[in-house]
Protein backbone atom coordinates (compact mmCIF):
# COMPACT_ATOMS: atom_id res chain seq x y z
CA UNK A 1 0.00 0.00 0.00
CA UNK A 2 3.01 2.32 0.48
CA UNK A 3 4.50 1.87 -3.01
CA UNK A 4 1.32 2.67 -4.20
CA UNK A 5 1.26 6.02 -2.56
CA UNK A 6 3.97 6.40 -3.41
CA UNK A 7 3.94 6.03 -6.62
CA UNK A 8 0.76 9.00 -7.51
CA UNK A 9 3.45 11.65 -6.29
CA UNK A 10 5.19 10.44 -8.78
CA UNK A 11 3.05 10.67 -11.38
CA UNK A 12 1.33 13.86 -10.84
CA UNK A 13 4.63 14.96 -11.45
CA UNK A 14 5.19 13.56 -14.69
CA UNK A 15 1.78 14.61 -15.60
CA UNK A 16 2.70 18.24 -14.16
CA UNK A 17 6.25 18.21 -15.92
CA UNK A 18 4.40 17.17 -19.22
CA UNK A 19 1.97 19.74 -19.33
CA UNK A 20 4.72 22.45 -18.88
CA UNK A 21 6.69 20.96 -21.74
CA UNK A 22 3.96 21.04 -24.10
CA UNK A 23 2.84 24.62 -22.54
CA UNK A 24 6.37 25.53 -23.62
CA UNK A 25 6.80 23.78 -26.74
CA UNK A 26 3.55 25.14 -28.63
CA UNK A 27 4.87 28.77 -26.92
CA UNK A 28 8.22 28.58 -29.23
CA UNK A 29 6.73 26.72 -31.78
CA UNK A 30 3.79 29.69 -32.18
CA UNK A 31 6.48 32.40 -31.41
CA UNK A 32 8.80 31.32 -33.76
CA UNK A 33 6.16 30.68 -36.39
CA UNK A 34 5.31 34.46 -36.22
CA UNK A 35 9.24 35.56 -36.89
CA UNK A 36 9.13 33.01 -39.82
CA UNK A 37 6.04 34.16 -41.70
CA UNK A 38 6.89 37.52 -41.25
CA UNK A 39 10.59 37.35 -42.40
CA UNK A 40 9.12 35.04 -45.57
CA UNK A 41 6.69 37.65 -46.04
CA UNK A 42 8.93 40.42 -46.51
CA UNK A 43 11.10 38.30 -48.44
CA UNK A 44 8.96 37.55 -51.00
CA UNK A 45 8.75 41.16 -51.34
CA UNK A 46 11.99 42.18 -51.43
CA UNK A 47 13.00 39.33 -53.77
CA UNK A 48 9.99 39.92 -56.05
CA UNK A 49 8.96 36.47 -55.69
CA UNK A 50 5.51 35.10 -55.73
CA UNK A 51 4.47 34.51 -51.75
CA UNK A 52 3.40 30.78 -52.98
CA UNK A 53 6.66 29.87 -54.53
CA UNK A 54 8.56 30.81 -51.59
CA UNK A 55 6.23 28.82 -49.67
CA UNK A 56 7.21 25.91 -51.68
CA UNK A 57 11.15 26.49 -52.12
CA UNK A 58 11.79 27.53 -48.81
CA UNK A 59 9.44 27.57 -46.12
CA UNK A 60 9.15 23.79 -46.81
CA UNK A 61 12.32 23.30 -46.46
CA UNK A 62 12.37 24.46 -42.87
CA UNK A 63 9.35 22.63 -41.94
CA UNK A 64 10.34 19.62 -43.00
CA UNK A 65 13.83 19.56 -41.40
CA UNK A 66 12.03 16.92 -39.16
CA UNK A 67 10.97 14.37 -41.76
CA UNK A 68 14.75 14.78 -43.65
CA UNK A 69 16.67 14.48 -40.12
CA UNK A 70 14.64 11.31 -40.02
CA UNK A 71 15.12 10.00 -42.95
CA UNK A 72 18.83 9.75 -42.51
CA UNK A 73 18.64 8.57 -38.80
CA UNK A 74 16.42 5.60 -39.69
CA UNK A 75 18.07 4.56 -42.89
CA UNK A 76 21.60 4.68 -41.15
CA UNK A 77 20.02 2.27 -38.77
CA UNK A 78 18.61 0.00 -41.49
CA UNK A 79 15.14 1.05 -40.79
CA UNK A 80 13.69 1.67 -44.50
CA UNK A 81 10.02 1.43 -43.28
CA UNK A 82 10.16 4.44 -40.74
CA UNK A 83 11.54 6.77 -43.46
CA UNK A 84 9.27 5.57 -46.71
CA UNK A 85 6.67 5.43 -43.45
CA UNK A 86 7.76 8.77 -42.32
CA UNK A 87 7.76 10.27 -45.10
CA UNK A 88 4.70 9.25 -47.39
CA UNK A 89 2.81 9.66 -44.29
CA UNK A 90 3.42 12.89 -43.91
CA UNK A 91 2.70 14.19 -47.34
CA UNK A 92 -0.97 11.97 -47.21
CA UNK A 93 -1.13 14.14 -43.94
CA UNK A 94 -0.24 17.24 -45.24
CA UNK A 95 -2.30 17.14 -48.72
CA UNK A 96 -5.60 16.19 -46.45
CA UNK A 97 -5.68 16.64 -42.85
CA UNK A 98 -3.58 19.12 -42.84
CA UNK A 99 -5.13 21.49 -45.51
CA UNK A 100 -8.52 20.42 -44.05
CA UNK A 101 -7.76 22.89 -41.09
CA UNK A 102 -7.29 25.81 -43.28
CA UNK A 103 -11.02 26.47 -43.57
CA UNK A 104 -11.62 27.00 -39.74
CA UNK A 105 -9.21 30.02 -40.08
CA UNK A 106 -10.08 31.28 -43.20
CA UNK A 107 -13.27 30.26 -44.73
CA UNK A 108 -12.80 30.34 -48.44
CA UNK A 109 -9.39 30.14 -50.25
CA UNK A 110 -8.75 31.30 -54.01
CA UNK A 111 -6.92 28.38 -55.94
CA UNK A 112 -5.09 28.74 -59.33
CA UNK A 113 -4.76 25.59 -60.94
CA UNK A 114 -1.13 26.45 -62.36
CA UNK A 115 0.28 26.26 -59.25
CA UNK A 116 -1.67 23.67 -57.37
CA UNK A 117 -1.95 21.37 -60.71
CA UNK A 118 1.94 21.71 -61.27
CA UNK A 119 2.71 21.11 -57.50
CA UNK A 120 0.60 17.81 -57.39
CA UNK A 121 1.56 16.48 -60.65
CA UNK A 122 5.26 16.71 -59.30
CA UNK A 123 4.47 15.03 -56.26
CA UNK A 124 2.72 12.45 -57.65
CA UNK A 125 5.64 11.79 -59.88
CA UNK A 126 7.41 11.65 -56.63
CA UNK A 127 5.34 8.85 -54.97
CA UNK A 128 5.52 6.96 -58.25
CA UNK A 129 9.14 6.36 -57.72
CA UNK A 130 9.30 5.48 -54.67
CA UNK A 131 6.53 2.90 -55.52
CA UNK A 132 8.56 1.44 -58.02
CA UNK A 133 12.02 1.97 -55.93
CA UNK A 134 10.55 0.03 -52.93
CA UNK A 135 8.81 -2.56 -55.10
CA UNK A 136 11.67 -4.82 -54.24
CA UNK A 137 12.10 -4.55 -51.21
CA UNK A 138 15.07 -2.52 -51.38
CA UNK A 139 16.31 1.00 -51.15
CA UNK A 140 19.64 2.08 -52.51
CA UNK A 141 22.02 4.69 -53.71
CA UNK A 142 20.17 4.61 -57.05
CA UNK A 143 17.26 5.14 -55.68
CA UNK A 144 17.85 7.78 -53.53
CA UNK A 145 19.58 9.68 -56.36
CA UNK A 146 16.83 9.38 -58.70
CA UNK A 147 14.74 10.33 -55.99
CA UNK A 148 16.66 13.42 -55.02
CA UNK A 149 17.18 14.57 -58.20
CA UNK A 150 13.48 14.73 -58.88
CA UNK A 151 13.23 17.23 -55.85
CA UNK A 152 15.78 19.34 -57.62
CA UNK A 153 14.23 19.10 -60.79
CA UNK A 154 11.08 20.17 -59.17
CA UNK A 155 11.91 23.13 -57.58
CA UNK A 156 13.63 24.69 -60.56
CA UNK A 157 10.61 24.06 -62.54
CA UNK A 158 8.43 25.38 -59.83
CA UNK A 159 10.34 28.96 -60.08
CA UNK A 160 10.21 28.93 -63.50
CA UNK A 161 6.88 28.23 -64.63
CA UNK A 162 4.48 29.53 -61.57
CA UNK A 163 4.83 33.63 -61.92
CA UNK A 164 2.40 35.37 -59.69
CA UNK A 165 0.68 38.72 -59.71
CA UNK A 166 -0.38 38.26 -55.90
CA UNK A 167 0.03 41.75 -54.31
CA UNK A 168 1.34 41.43 -50.26
CA UNK A 169 1.75 43.75 -48.27
CA UNK A 170 4.54 42.20 -45.79
CA UNK A 171 5.38 43.11 -42.16
CA UNK A 172 7.53 45.43 -41.57
CA UNK A 173 10.92 43.58 -40.12
CA UNK A 174 14.23 45.02 -38.79
CA UNK A 175 17.01 42.86 -40.64
CA UNK A 176 16.74 44.04 -44.25
CA UNK A 177 19.58 42.35 -46.34
CA UNK A 178 18.34 39.01 -48.22
CA UNK A 179 20.72 36.56 -46.65
CA UNK A 180 19.78 37.64 -43.18
CA UNK A 181 16.64 37.57 -43.42
CA UNK A 182 17.12 33.88 -45.09
CA UNK A 183 18.63 33.35 -41.93
CA UNK A 184 16.40 34.62 -39.87
CA UNK A 185 13.57 32.31 -41.90
CA UNK A 186 15.56 29.04 -41.37
CA UNK A 187 16.34 29.47 -37.87
CA UNK A 188 12.97 30.45 -36.98
CA UNK A 189 11.95 27.58 -38.60
CA UNK A 190 14.26 25.13 -36.91
CA UNK A 191 12.95 26.56 -33.75
CA UNK A 192 9.08 25.53 -34.61
CA UNK A 193 10.06 22.02 -35.65
CA UNK A 194 11.79 21.87 -31.91
CA UNK A 195 8.88 23.22 -30.31
CA UNK A 196 6.52 21.25 -31.58
CA UNK A 197 8.39 17.79 -30.94
CA UNK A 198 8.68 18.45 -27.58
CA UNK A 199 5.01 19.65 -27.48
CA UNK A 200 4.54 16.53 -28.97
CA UNK A 201 6.27 14.35 -27.41
CA UNK A 202 5.19 15.47 -24.26
CA UNK A 203 1.55 14.77 -25.35
CA UNK A 204 2.32 11.26 -26.31
CA UNK A 205 3.88 10.24 -23.08
CA UNK A 206 1.11 11.98 -21.17
CA UNK A 207 -1.28 9.81 -23.36
CA UNK A 208 0.86 6.71 -22.06
CA UNK A 209 0.61 8.30 -18.55
CA UNK A 210 -2.87 8.22 -18.47
CA UNK A 211 -3.45 5.09 -20.83
CA UNK A 212 -4.42 5.82 -23.87
CA UNK A 213 -4.56 2.98 -26.13
CA UNK A 214 -1.58 2.01 -28.45
CA UNK A 215 -3.10 2.34 -31.64
CA UNK A 216 -4.78 5.89 -30.36
CA UNK A 217 -0.88 6.72 -29.50
CA UNK A 218 0.45 5.69 -33.19
CA UNK A 219 -2.51 7.30 -35.29
CA UNK A 220 -2.00 10.32 -32.97
CA UNK A 221 1.50 10.13 -33.52
CA UNK A 222 1.72 9.50 -37.56
CA UNK A 223 -1.21 11.86 -38.49
CA UNK A 224 -0.28 15.05 -36.41
CA UNK A 225 3.32 14.58 -34.73
CA UNK A 226 5.21 14.57 -38.07
CA UNK A 227 3.16 17.51 -39.34
CA UNK A 228 3.32 19.82 -36.19
CA UNK A 229 5.74 22.24 -37.77
CA UNK A 230 3.68 22.90 -41.03
CA UNK A 231 0.28 23.13 -39.01
CA UNK A 232 2.37 25.94 -36.71
CA UNK A 233 3.47 27.72 -39.18
CA UNK A 234 0.73 27.56 -41.93
CA UNK A 235 -1.98 28.23 -39.18
CA UNK A 236 -0.16 31.24 -38.49
CA UNK A 237 0.25 32.36 -41.93
CA UNK A 238 -3.22 31.93 -42.66
CA UNK A 239 -4.08 34.42 -39.28
CA UNK A 240 -2.17 36.67 -40.59
CA UNK A 241 -3.33 37.02 -44.16
CA UNK A 242 -0.73 35.31 -46.28
CA UNK A 243 -2.77 32.13 -47.86
CA UNK A 244 -0.47 31.81 -50.47
CA UNK A 245 2.66 31.00 -48.43
CA UNK A 246 0.10 28.42 -46.35
CA UNK A 247 -1.03 26.64 -49.19
CA UNK A 248 2.82 26.77 -50.72
CA UNK A 249 4.40 25.09 -47.53
CA UNK A 250 1.38 22.80 -47.49
CA UNK A 251 2.01 21.28 -50.89
CA UNK A 252 6.02 21.67 -50.90
CA UNK A 253 6.45 20.18 -47.82
CA UNK A 254 4.34 17.42 -49.49
CA UNK A 255 6.34 17.42 -52.88
CA UNK A 256 9.70 17.24 -50.67
CA UNK A 257 8.19 14.36 -48.55
CA UNK A 258 7.60 12.82 -51.83
CA UNK A 259 11.05 13.02 -53.34
CA UNK A 260 13.83 14.31 -51.16
CA UNK A 261 12.92 13.17 -47.76
CA UNK A 262 12.69 9.30 -49.17
CA UNK A 263 15.80 10.00 -51.24
CA UNK A 264 18.32 11.57 -48.81
CA UNK A 265 18.73 8.79 -46.37
CA UNK A 266 19.00 5.93 -48.80
CA UNK A 267 21.63 8.15 -50.82
CA UNK A 268 23.90 7.14 -47.83
CA UNK A 269 22.72 4.46 -46.35
CA UNK A 270 20.75 1.80 -48.34
CA UNK A 271 18.67 -0.51 -46.18
CA UNK A 272 15.59 -2.48 -46.80
CA UNK A 273 11.59 -2.30 -46.85
CA UNK A 274 8.48 -4.18 -46.38
CA UNK A 275 7.59 -3.98 -50.34
CA UNK A 276 3.90 -4.63 -49.60
CA UNK A 277 3.47 -2.07 -47.08
CA UNK A 278 5.60 0.70 -49.08
CA UNK A 279 3.86 0.44 -52.18
CA UNK A 280 0.15 0.17 -50.60
CA UNK A 281 0.49 3.25 -49.05
CA UNK A 282 2.66 5.41 -51.82
CA UNK A 283 0.16 4.41 -54.80
CA UNK A 284 -3.23 5.11 -51.90
CA UNK A 285 -1.31 8.09 -50.83
CA UNK A 286 -0.74 9.25 -55.17
CA UNK A 287 -4.31 8.87 -55.60
CA UNK A 288 -5.35 10.69 -52.93
CA UNK A 289 -2.71 13.25 -53.25
CA UNK A 290 -4.32 13.39 -57.47
CA UNK A 291 -7.90 13.88 -56.03
CA UNK A 292 -7.55 16.41 -53.79
CA UNK A 293 -5.34 18.12 -56.15
CA UNK A 294 -8.60 17.77 -58.62
CA UNK A 295 -10.89 18.84 -56.43
CA UNK A 296 -9.74 22.00 -55.14
CA UNK A 297 -8.14 22.80 -58.88
CA UNK A 298 -11.57 22.26 -60.47
CA UNK A 299 -13.51 24.08 -57.75
CA UNK A 300 -10.73 26.83 -57.57
CA UNK A 301 -11.58 27.31 -53.95
CA UNK A 302 -10.82 25.72 -50.93
CA UNK A 303 -13.76 25.83 -48.11
CA UNK A 304 -15.22 23.50 -45.73
CA UNK A 305 -17.02 21.99 -48.19
CA UNK A 306 -13.70 20.16 -49.79
CA UNK A 307 -12.40 19.89 -45.91
CA UNK A 308 -14.81 17.46 -45.70
CA UNK A 309 -13.83 15.36 -48.55
CA UNK A 310 -10.42 15.67 -47.82
CA UNK A 311 -10.91 14.57 -44.11
CA UNK A 312 -12.81 11.37 -45.65
CA UNK A 313 -9.41 10.83 -47.56
CA UNK A 314 -7.06 10.68 -44.40
CA UNK A 315 -9.55 8.60 -42.54
CA UNK A 316 -9.91 5.72 -45.40
CA UNK A 317 -6.06 5.72 -45.80
CA UNK A 318 -5.96 3.63 -42.23
CA UNK A 319 -8.77 1.36 -43.12
CA UNK A 320 -6.69 0.37 -46.23
CA UNK A 321 -2.96 -0.02 -44.91
CA UNK A 322 -4.37 -1.95 -41.81
CA UNK A 323 -6.07 -4.42 -44.99
CA UNK A 324 -2.41 -4.88 -45.73
CA UNK A 325 -0.76 -7.90 -44.84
Amino acid sequence: MRGRADDVPGSQMDIAIGIVLVVAGLTVAIVASDVAVSYTRALATGLGAPPFVVGVVLVAIGTDLPEIANSIAAQAQGEGDINVGDSVGSTLTQYTFVLALFPLVLPVIAISRRQVGLVTALTMGGLAVTAVAASDGWLGRRDGLVLVTAWAISMVLVTRLLPDRTHDEPPIVRLQGHASRVAVVLVALLAVGLGATVAVRALIDLAETVGVPTFVLAFFGASIGTSAPEIAVDITALRHGAPAIALGDALGSSLIDATLSIGIGPLFFPAAVTASLAVAAALYTLVAVGAVGALISLRRRHDRTSAVALLGLYALSYLVLLSVD
